[in-house]
């Protein structure tokens, strides 16, 4: 559905975006990942033909979009930046408007769209009174009115609280199941990744530097939960013994053929009270941060 080979961007002769190849396979909830500043937005723009490349190609749904921009973005629907509305029409002209641009969509596509993403009973009224949630609700509204075979979503829960995010979790999977949308999704929320997610890419500094299914990403090395007096001390301790690959929060991943005796007994021995250790499954979170780091490192 999605071929990026050998895609590149400079911007004023600095590097956004470096030789990236990315196959996104129909059917597919595919999360492209990364720090601000890694790439994804520019990688985004190039698919949808709003930023030039300066090498390679992106082709979408079988076309180059370079070469035939509106065959490429004929079944591909998005919500890329911040969804821009008139405030002060409904949320029903907005899409009768919005719609004229691309798919002008008859009376019974745009009652349909508002149903699936629960705006049903809202879409008489003026966007300025729509909450964050129903304005994203209204974007994710417009990308599907075209009836696309691809969704690319940039930060969709961007600024939801729990609820919002759970909605929009459920709604996405629900695309998927009942629609068969091929989806490709940028966020910086780990743990909704891993629960949408079936494969990833991770971008740093412009080059992809992991693509895989998300159980791969999370099958290499073990992590160990801490609860240690000094946890910061603890571990800089670890990590001049190289008994530790990686930290964040209260848990470390153990360095290729540690185990969580060693790391504890190491610790007592060196004074540290150690009041619980216990292993757990490696989450999204866990490898995301081991990589950054060692890229991090790679390039000091």
């Amino acid at each position: 559905m999605i071929d990026l080979l050998g895609l590149g961007k400079e911007f004023s002769g600095r590097t956004a975006v470096e030789n990236l190849d990315l196959r996104v396979r129909t059917g597919d909830i595919f999360g492209l990942l990364g720090h601000n500043g890694s790439g994804k937005s520019t990688s985004i723009g190039m698919m949808l033909g709003q930023v030039w490349p300066s090498r390679g190609k992106a082709i979408l749904c079988g076309h180059n979009v370079i070469q035939s921009r509106r065959n490429a973005l004929r079944e591909v629907g998005a919500i890329f930046e911040a969804p821009a509305f008139y405030d002060y029409l409904s949320g029903w002209r907005n899409l009768q408007i919005l719609s004229g641009y691309s798919s002008d969509s008859q009376p019974e596509r745009l009652k349909e769209v508002l149903d699936w993403v629960g705006l049903t009973g809202r879409e008489k009224h003026a966007v300025k009174t729509y909450s964050h949630g129903m304005r994203t609700r209204l974007a994710l509204a417009q990308a599907l009115l075209p009836k696309p075979r691809l969704l690319i979503l940039d930060e969709p829960s961007e600024g939801l609280d729990p609820e919002g995010i759970h909605e929009m979790r459920q709604t996405i999977l629900r695309l998927r199941k009942e629609l068969g949308l091929t989806i490709l999704l940028s966020s910086h929320l780990l743990t909704e990744v891993e629960q949408l997610c079936s494969r990833i890419a991770v971008l740093h500094q412009g080059r992809k530097v992991f693509d895989g299914t998300v159980s791969e990403a999370k099958s290499s090395q073990s992590c160990l939960e801490l609860r240690v007096d000094r946890f910061e001390d603890a571990v800089k301790k670890l990590y001049e013994l190289a008994l530790i690959a990686s930290h964040s929060n209260n848990a470390v991943i153990l360095a290729g053929g540690i185990g969580s005796d060693r790391v504890v007994k190491q610790l007592v021995q060196d004074g540290f009270a150690v009041h619980e250790a216990r292993m757990r499954e490696k989450t999204l979170e866990d490898f995301y941060m081991e990589l950054v780091q060692k890229q991090r490192q790679n390039s000091n």
